[in-house]
């Protein structure tokens, strides 16, 4: 399978909400990097951190709108967005989305390595808003 091919599989496995299969996907010493360089090492714990994330949003998703890949490098350029849900309710004032990019890159058949690059300040707002 090609890198991009792998990432692609990557992607729908996110917009699934999809941990297992996400984990599955993943080197077992696979980094997950946020927007803010925040870094979580291992494919146990991204399973996890993954599973937890989905539970504040449910319904998170990534919109790509251009691919590009070279050797094992894929990057994707589109929106990220769902709805902010820790309690379970959901609704339009609580959907949020931004711009992203995405980097991956891949080892053999398994993604080694998840950056995201994107503000994240709308799920931010939200998540300060409804803050006990």
């Amino acid at each position: 399978m090609s890198s991009l091919a792998l990432v692609q599989k990557f992607v729908d496995r996110i917009n699934a909400q999809d941990p297992d299969g996400l984990a599955a996907l993943m080197t077992e010493d696979h980094r997950f990097i946020d927007s803010l360089g925040n870094t979580v090492t291992g494919r146990d714990n991204m399973h996890g951190g993954w599973r937890a994330y989905f539970g504040m949003v449910p319904d998170y998703a990534l919109a790509p709108e251009s691919w590009l890949g070279e050797g094992p490098v894929v990057v994707m350029f589109g929106t990220a967005g769902g709805s902010y849900s820790p309690d379970g309710v959901r609704g339009e004032a609580r959907r949020w989305s931004c711009p992203g990019a995405f980097r991956a890159v891949v080892r053999g058949e398994l993604v080694e390595e998840w950056r995201v690059y994107a503000d994240n300040e709308p799920i931010r707002q939200l998540m300060r808003s409804l803050a006990p």
